[in-house]
């Protein structure tokens, strides 16, 4: 692997290499990523969405090329639109990004922008709203996240429920206001373009909890985000099985 941070044109041309070597008979692809925006680390990796005219399966594969990480996601137009509909419907549009701000390579151009376009619609009318079922399962584990917090709690206890928590206290924030959710390091990044100062009660409470162990700003921001939604949950919480469910 490279130890120098490549740019957006190295990024480029390896991920038209490994599109002309390894992926030949493909009809398109998107390169996007960190690197493809600039703000790559010598460690980020090209996320490359290939695009065939038919597979028999999707497939996700990871490599080196060029010295440099690819995480592809090889599809055809129909694998494609079910990951596509699937991130809509959970909220969290991970190749929707994928493929709104890649750079388009390969022979069919025109196809590509199309779907380039239609995705970049999709992500800009914004997720559907949270089914009231998806609401109450975070409305219910927030509420015993923060429950286990006001107990006596080792450290190591009190981190685990914390990263726990973060996860689901920021989709109940963002999608509660309408927004797309995301994962890892776009969860800060995602709560700052919707809100700059939920932004800093995240960081500020999460910040007092990992590092002194100090619950109260969690509790408190947890208790904010749960009261337009119902507030706490868990008298008269019931959730079904399915008949199926079987051994």
């Amino acid at each position: 692997m490279v130890s120098t941070r490549p740019t957006p044109s190295e990024a480029l041309a390896v991920a038209e290499a490994v599109l002309a070597s390894r992926y030949a008979d493909a009809a398109f692809a998107f390169a996007a990523g960190s690197i493809m925006r600039g703000q790559g680390t010598w460690l980020s990796d090209i996320d490359l969405v290939v695009v065939y005219d038919h597979l028999e399966a999707a497939r996700r594969e990871s490599f080196i090329a060029g010295g440099l990480p690819i995480e592809a996601f090889v599809h055809d137009p129909e694998t494609l639109a079910w990951f596509v509909n699937a991130d809509v419907a959970r909220g969290c549009p991970s190749i929707l990004n994928m493929v709104a701000e890649g750079v388009i390579l390969g022979r069919a151009h025109d196809r590509a922008a199309a779907l380039q376009r239609d995705v970049a619609r999709r992500l800009a009318e914004g997720p559907p709203p949270l089914a009231q079922a998806q609401l109450n399962v975070l409305r219910y584990e927030i509420t015993d996240a923060i429950d286990d917090l006001r107990g006596e709690r080792s450290p190591g206890e009190t981190m685990a429920i914390g990263a726990a928590l973060h996860p689901r206290l920021a989709e109940l924030a963002l999608r509660g206001r309408g927004r797309w959710n995301g994962t890892g390091k776009w969860v800060p990044r995602l709560l700052q373009a919707a809100d700059a100062g939920l932004a800093d009660r995240f960081e500020a409470a999460f910040r007092a909890l990992f590092a002194a162990g100090a619950s109260d700003l969690v509790i408190a921001l947890a208790e904010q985000e749960l009261a337009p939604h119902g507030g706490r949950l868990f008298d008269g919480d019931c959730r079904a099985a399915s008949p199926a469910w079987r051994a």
